[in-house]
């Protein structure tokens, strides 16, 4: 029997030729992936002001996003085309979110003052108490818990 007539031979030669084919077209004209952005450094859990929050509005492409809901301070960085500048929570960045998301309004209306105190959310109705309940639960399934949000320094 010869060598040529194994079935064998047959399907190993077909892949020798399918991988040198693979292996010697097109070397050269693929071009190479793009490099992987580096990430940012941990953030390490603190207490932000709303002052110090703002900082953190993904102004530019380094700069992480952070944002609160209901006194916790979530890095909702990887979410930059709903949360940076040009998304459609962009208002929300590096704030307190927590009334705009109770009422889900994204006017800049629902936004507390930086340098004022925190907004207590006391003349919240049962069904905006339940949406903002709703968000909080989003946002710590999805987003890293970085900090807690606490009263401007005097």
């Amino acid at each position: 029997m010869s060598t040529l007539s194994n079935p064998v031979n047959w399907v190993l030669a077909a892949v020798l030729g399918y991988i040198s084919y693979n292996y010697f077209s097109g070397s050269g004209t693929k071009t190479p992936p793009a490099a992987p952005r580096p990430r940012p450094p941990a953030l390490v859990f603190k207490e932000y002001t709303p002052k110090e929050l703002a900082e953190f509005d993904g102004r530019t492409e380094d700069t992480r996003i952070l944002m609160a809901v209901q006194g916790k301070v979530f890095d909702v960085t990887r979410g930059r085309n709903f949360y940076g500048p040009d998304g459609p929570y962009g208002n929300f960045a590096g704030r307190d979110a927590s009334r705009g998301l109770a009422k889900n309004s994204f006017d800049k209306a629902m936004l507390s003052p930086l340098d004022g105190p925190i907004d207590k959310l006391e003349d919240l109705d049962d069904d905006d108490k339940e949406s903002l309940a709703n968000w909080a639960e989003h946002f710590e399934g999805k987003y890293q818990l970085v900090g807690k949000l606490i009263e401007n320094k005097a």
